[in-house]
């Protein structure tokens, strides 16, 4: 069967989606070999706390519009339908059953190597799977830095995060130019993330 090209698979909270995601995504495409990026929107990651996250279709709203008439991104709101907490192993499965023609590629920041044993069947994901690894700040060394099923790949080094933006607007700043246009809006809109 012929494959249709590299889909990476970007995971994450997207809470919210902001410019450093869709650059980091970008990158992914425009030099790092792959065909498409899925923006695969998470409803519970089982190592972080649940509290300070929208609503599943929120994100995935905000991803959408970030997104919206850029052909090299699709988001997806598999894990929704999944059995929570959502692993990435299961999803990765899923997905391979439903697209077969399809060779996915995860992609991981960095900083998620140090973790990475704590992951369901982890090393299944490695014995199957080539990941993706882009730099994240203040990542310290582990068991997986020079493991073969890691390529990585040097992207930006971004050092905004949703918590940062999160903050940002909580504390009443102007975050606009962080976030695509059309994201920011829905968030003022919303009123997303301010303090009462």
């Amino acid at each position: 069967m012929s494959k249709e090209g590299k889909t990476g698979l970007f995971f994450g909270s997207f809470n919210p989606i902001h410019n450093g995601h869709l650059m980091i995504a970008s990158y992914m495409v425009e030099f790092a070999g792959l065909d498409q990026v899925w923006f695969v929107v998470s409803p519970h990651n089982p190592l972080k706390e649940k509290s300070s996250l929208l609503p599943d279709h929120h994100r995935l709203s905000m991803v959408n519009l970030a997104i919206e008439d850029d052909r090299r991104f699709k988001s997806s709101n598999i894990e929704f339908k999944l059995p929570t907490p959502s692993y990435t192993i299961d999803t990765l499965t899923y997905l391979a059953e439903k697209y077969p023609g399809k060779t996915f590629i995860p992609i991981l920041g960095s900083d998620n190597l140090p973790t990475l044993h704590k992951w369901k069947n982890w090393e299944a994901l490695l014995s199957q799977y080539n990941l993706y690894i882009y730099p994240r700040q203040n990542t310290i060394p582990s068991l997986f830095d020079n493991h073969p099923s890691l390529t990585r790949v040097d992207a930006p080094l971004i050092t905004v995060s949703s918590s940062f933006i999160r903050k940002g607007i909580a504390e009443g700043h102007d975050m606009r130019y962080f976030l695509p246009e059309k994201v920011w809006k829905y968030i003022v809109e919303m009123h997303f993330y301010a303090r009462d």
